[in-house]
């Protein structure tokens, strides 16, 4: 059974060009999705196939996640991961139907980003200053350069050298397929990152031939889990409640945008989103801010 999911990861990576994050996703739910198919074969002494997996298996499987208190928005993610994986085996000629054919999702509510105010980011962002501590001009780097840009976590920590252009205010990163886009950034956050480059980055290199633009401190290319362990720590230091991720400052940087009055399509291309549906939801955040503001200040909302 392995072997069918093998195949349809490396179809995932190579032809729909899908990132690590994502593909990985798809193992995990497929896995799980594995090893119950194998329980229930051990409880009826039968061996586990695909092609024996029908519709009522599917449904038992989902009635298994139920039971386990899987979220709603989970259960979607491997209904959907599941259906994809059988269409892939149908087209394989592996199997004859889709067991998940017809087989509902969940419904769940579109969660709305919760960005953090113009000054919670301006407290962040002073925060790596104000510690002194050798790491405190990558981090500043790092920040500015995240809530400059609105890229995600894993477009950053992707970034190599000459990706970001110091000079000319910009940089240069690869998106969801692989899709390349030219973020302008403003002067500011240039120049952190040029002060980072001649001041720390030497500093933090082992082996010269290291391409990655942010390094850790065995001079290794930055990893997710230690941009967001960078994050926590001074959203903590400066006193910020809730749960700071670096998805916090893209959802910042696009609904302040919005508030600025930036139009839709330009935070679309900004953002890296492929449909501006997904750019939309932010439009209700800059909306609720008006209405809050109207209510506030109209003689006659009070």
């Amino acid at each position: 059974m392995e072997k069918g999911i093998s195949r349809f990861l490396v179809y995932l990576t190579v032809e729909k060009g899908f990132s690590e994050n994502t593909v990985a996703a798809y193992r995990n739910d497929l896995s799980q999705l594995t090893s119950f198919i194998k329980q229930e074969a051990d409880k009826q002494n039968s061996v586990p196939m695909w092609a024996n997996f029908d519709r009522q298996g599917m449904l038992s499987y989902l009635l298994n996640l139920k039971e386990r208190n899987y979220a709603p928005a989970t259960v979607a993610r491997k209904i959907a991961a599941a259906r994809s994986f059988f269409d892939f085996m149908i087209a394989e000629g592996s199997i004859a139907k889709n067991p998940s054919e017809n087989i509902a999702s969940p419904k769940i509510g579109k969660a709305l980003p919760k960005p953090i105010s113009i000054s919670q980011v301006h407290r962040l962002l002073e925060e790596p200053i104000k510690q002194a501590k050798p790491e405190a001009k990558r981090d500043v780097a790092i920040l500015q350069l995240l809530y400059a840009s609105g890229m995600r976590v894993s477009e950053l920590i992707s970034l190599n050298l000459g990706d970001v252009d110091t000079k000319g205010c910009s940089v240069r990163c690869f998106g969801k397929g692989h899709k390349e886009r030219l973020i302008p950034i403003h002067q500011r956050a240039a120049q952190v990152v040029a002060e980072y480059l001649t001041e720390l980055r030497p500093h933090l290199v082992g082996d010269k031939d290291e391409s990655a633009l942010f390094l850790n401190a065995r001079g290794d290319r930055l990893t997710r889990q230690g941009l967001w362990q960078i994050l926590k720590e001074y959203a903590k230091s400066a006193e910020l409640e809730g749960d700071i991720t670096p998805h916090t400052l893209r959802h910042s940087f696009a609904t302040h945008m919005l508030s600025g009055g930036a139009d839709l399509r330009s935070v679309q291309e900004l953002l890296g989103h492929a449909n501006i549906s997904t750019t939309q939801v932010y439009t209700h955040l800059t909306t609720e801010h008006i209405r809050r503001s109207y209510e506030k200040s109209h003689p006659r909302a009070k």
